[in-house]
């Protein structure tokens, strides 16, 4: 598996369990996702940086987000994603692949469409935290054929704002753990940042793989 997919992949609890948790447990943690989403949704533009560490190695990288817009810049490469086509350039071939993801495939990319998906197939419950001011949420697939089996976020109680994400593969043991940092919000962004621009790539070669 290439670093890219590595970053938010790993961007395993029995789901069985989750069923056995007290129905309060589960009812809380929706509600603090919930409530993430529309604090996301409400901050307009957003930026961020982060750390990545993973089983294979550490890593960092800055990501730009609009809705579920994003441009991506991690591993060397860059992604843009304009809500349906995603770009991805690749500096060390000179090329760009075209392709239109499906929702899991954008989870793996960008953390934040969890925020917006965490109510499809998966068992919520919420967690102490190590710090009073934190919100910790995990959410297990119900699915054993769901690419990422399991995620844990961190937020921030004050603005809901997530500080961590750990994400565990299906068939894996070690997470991949994704701190973040320099969190900005109201951002403004034109529609074209979200979107590969040729003029800028002139050389690169275009493979089109929808």
């Amino acid at each position: 598996m290439n670093d890219r997919k590595r970053i938010f992949i790993c961007w395993l609890a029995v789901w069985t369990l989750c069923w056995a948790m007290p129905a309060w447990a589960q009812g809380e943690a929706r509600d603090i996702l919930r409530r993430a989403a529309d604090a996301f949704r409400r901050a307009g533009g957003v930026a961020a940086s982060f750390s990545v560490r993973s089983p294979e190695g550490n890593s960092t990288g800055v990501i730009r987000l609009r809705g579920e817009k994003f441009v991506l810049e991690a591993g060397g490469m860059t992604t843009w994603f304009d809500g349906h086509t995603q770009w991805t350039y690749l500096p060390s071939s000179d090329e760009v692949n075209i392709s239109e993801p499906t929702d899991e495939e954008l989870q793996t990319l960008n953390p934040y469409a969890w925020l917006s998906l965490y109510d499809r197939g998966y068992d919520l419950k919420s967690l102490p935290a190590d710090a009073s001011d934190i919100y910790k949420v995990e959410m297990v697939a119900r699915s054993p054929e769901a690419q990422v089996s399991r995620l844990v976020l961190w937020l921030d109680k004050s603005g809901l704002q997530p500080v961590k994400f750990s994400l565990t593969l299906a068939g894996s043991v070690e997470p991949t753990e994704i701190t973040v940092g320099n969190y900005r919000t109201g951002q403004t962004y034109a529609d074209a940042m979200f979107a590969f621009n040729p003029r800028e790539y002139p050389t690169a070669e275009v493979i089109d793989l929808r």
